[in-house]
């Protein structure tokens, strides 16, 4: 399995939906340092979609890595999304489309984007899987695959539709191995009994295992190994087996150097780091937090029609949970008097952004105990 894609030359990917910004706009000459030092370091794999930072990630790819680098000495991941087409007709134009913002004149890997029982359908009778397949045969992309958020049987039921399917994207961390809701131990499973190999997102869950309550911090300043909380996560997801690639969305220089430094010459987890982790995971599932990953599709994707920046604001409430911290309050009213943001009780609970969340929170119910909790 690990040999499926050999092109790929190590276990890290470079995942670009947090890219580091400057203000609103993406903070071109660092991430072009940061892909310097990626490739410099013989890492080769770049993930992108077009609703990334709101439209501007496959661009920034362009401008840091594609205008400055052969086309051989870089992989491209980029996906189809299903908010850009309504039908089969409307693919073939977008994809090219994408090509141009990417600089590109074909994609290395090709997904099927955010799967779920849901989207699929619509999937399937765009003929969006078929498509693809001919893309390829036309040399405009060398792997067709898909990334995924639901239930493992759900998995199954679209590598059984659609068995050409090379490669499957999962959401893949320590706290959501056994998570009812995401099953990453399940879905893993699933791609095995396929034979696909897997990429792995979310590894550090949106940067909540960076940002440690207290006491797990201890667990891991105890073991004495001087590495970060983001090495245990991403080791975690590439210690496992039929792990391909696990993609890192970085958005500092600080992060890359960071994440270089254990992925470079990678070492699997020990038994006394699996040991710290489950100590870890034990310590957040008593913890009463919302797991929203700030991927911000909920906003991005569907556009809530009352501006509340959701991730934003469940952060604060995350942090209030976490440390005790009177000070979100202050934060969360930042969020929402910044520019023209709604706050959480304006909510008309139209539903969009629930159907766009890959987590499947109940965001409506969870935004009304926020405002009672900041507002009340």
């Amino acid at each position: 399995m690990d040999n499926s894609f050999p092109e790929i030359k190590k276990l890290f990917g470079f995942g670009c939906m947090r890219l580091p910004m400057k203000g609103t706009e993406v903070d071109i000459e660092q991430f072009k340092q940061m892909a310097d030092y990626f490739i410099d370091n013989g890492f080769n794999y770049f993930d992108t979609a077009h609703g990334y930072i709101d439209g501007k990630s496959e661009k920034a790819v362009k401008v840091a890595v594609s205008d400055r680098y052969p086309r051989e000495k870089f992989l491209l991941a980029d996906k189809l999304t299903e908010p850009y087409f309504s039908k089969e007709e409307d693919i073939r134009p977008f994809f090219r489309s994408q090509l141009e913002l990417c600089g590109v004149e074909y994609f290395d890997f090709y997904l099927m984007h955010a799967q779920n029982a849901k989207n699929f359908g619509h999937f399937k009778k765009c003929r969006a899987y078929e498509t693809a397949f001919d893309l390829k045969k036309e040399g405009k992309i060398k792997h067709v695959g898909l990334s995924f958020h639901d239930s493992a049987d759900v998995l199954d039921n679209i590598l059984t539709t659609y068995p050409d399917v090379e490669f499957v994207q999962i959401q893949f961390n320590y706290l959501d191995y056994e998570d009812p809701g995401v099953q990453s131990r399940k879905c893993l499973e699933v791609c095995k009994k396929h034979g696909k190999p897997v990429v792995v997102m979310e590894p550090v869950k949106g940067g909540s295992l960076v940002n440690l309550p207290e006491a797990a911090q201890k667990v891991y300043d105890e073991t004495g190994s001087g590495l970060s909380n983001a090495s245990y996560a991403i080791r975690f997801a590439a210690t496992q087996e039929g792990i391909r690639v696990v993609l890192s969305g970085m958005s500092d220089f600080e992060q890359m150097k960071d994440n270089v430094s254990f992925m470079k010459d990678f070492k699997p987890l020990d038994e006394n780091e699996f040991g710290a982790i489950a100590k870890v995971t034990g310590i957040y599932k008593g913890l009463d937090t919302i797991p929203c990953t700030a991927c911000h599709y909920c906003v991005e994707q569907n556009h809530c029609p009352m501006n509340i920046m959701i991730p934003e604001i469940f952060s604060c409430m995350n942090t209030r949970k976490i440390f005790n911290d009177w000070n979100q309050k202050m934060y969360y009213e930042n969020v929402i008097t910044s520019g023209d943001k709604g706050k959480a009780s304006a909510c008309i609970e139209c539903g969009g952004c629930e159907n766009a969340c890959p987590q499947h929170l109940e965001i409506r119910a969870l935004l009304k105990d926020v405002a009672k909790e900041f507002e009340g």
